[in-house]
């Protein structure tokens, strides 16, 4: 009943909020995309998405849609596996930002695993910053990390925002120093705090760095400073820090993925396999985080 390409589409559109974004993450016109929704909606007998001058929104019926059409293309997805009489083999070097581990991704990678028994899967945990460098030295086949909205290479995901987080009991004091707790350089958080609290010209001081979101977490909870902080992944233990504390805002943020430089590499099946399973589950990773 339901086409999926119609539905691949569908899910393009619910993981971005946009019709543009998803036409350029599956590397089609926008006008094709609004094509193939217009379709599914028919197919369905229902609207999927609310659209205004504000932006996109699914309707309850597209929520609904959102776990149907994710079964149906894992299944058509298993089908062609099994009739198709091929299966992935050799090693994929996958680079993921700590954030994205501790949320829904060691679940989307055992559904991988399982899937692909005969792939090598070899998983680094570390920045983001870190991960885009390592892949441009060819360390890695495929990155999760995120990005600053401006630039242009990667597959989106989804789109969020970064904003403050800290403790409940934590009070800044106006005309004292932020006390920031950061990753250290080259992460894509600590570079934007810096940066939008020097553009600003408030003062800051580190009170804590590390390399473990673990440790980033403990300080935060600890009262020892805000860090900046992907919306959708808010830990448990902190909350957003008040408008009221005047601290300037972050903007958006966007997670990626990156391919490896050789397009002819052995671990480009492997890579693009599990680059789609990410890309299916982009909702789910985002909503549970």
């Amino acid at each position: 009943m339901f086409d999926p390409i119609q539905l691949r589409t569908f899910l393009a559109v619910a993981q971005t909020l946009s019709f543009t974004q998803a036409a350029g993450r599956l590397g089609v016109r926008q006008s094709t995309v609004s094509q193939q929704v217009r379709r599914l909606e028919a197919a369905a007998g229902r609207p999927l998405f609310v659209r205004d001058t504000h932006g996109v929104e699914l309707t309850e019926d597209g929520e609904a849609m959102l776990g149907f059409a994710r079964a149906i293309l894992e299944a058509n997805e298993r089908a062609a596996h099994w009739f198709a009489g091929t299966r992935l083999r050799g090693r994929l070097r996958f680079g993921a930002s700590e954030d994205f581990v501790a949320t829904r991704l060691p679940e989307i990678l055992e559904g991988f695993r399982r899937e692909h028994p005969e792939v090598d899967l070899e998983l680094t945990v570390d920045l983001s910053g870190t991960l885009h460098r390592r892949l441009a030295a060819g360390h890695f086949d495929l990155v999760l990390a995120k990005r600053h909205p401006q630039e242009p290479h990667g597959r989106l995901v989804w789109r969020d925002r970064l904003v403050w987080i800290g403790s409940e009991r934590l009070r800044l004091e106006p005309g004292r120093p932020v006390p920031l707790v950061v990753f250290p350089p080259p992460a894509v958080t600590r570079a934007r705090a810096l940066e939008v609290l020097e553009r600003e010209g408030r003062t800051w001081r580190v009170t804590c760095t590390s390399g473990s979101l673990n440790g980033l977490v403990a300080a935060a909870r600890a009262g020892l400073g805000v860090m900046a902080h992907t919306r959708g992944m808010i830990p448990p233990g902190l909350t957003r820090v008040p408008a009221r504390a005047g601290l300037p805002e972050l903007g958006g943020i966007d997670v990626v993925l990156l391919y490896g430089a050789d397009p002819g590499s052995a671990a480009r099946g492997p890579a693009e396999a599990l680059a789609e399973a990410i890309l299916a589950a982009g909702d789910r990773l985002q909503s549970a985080a």
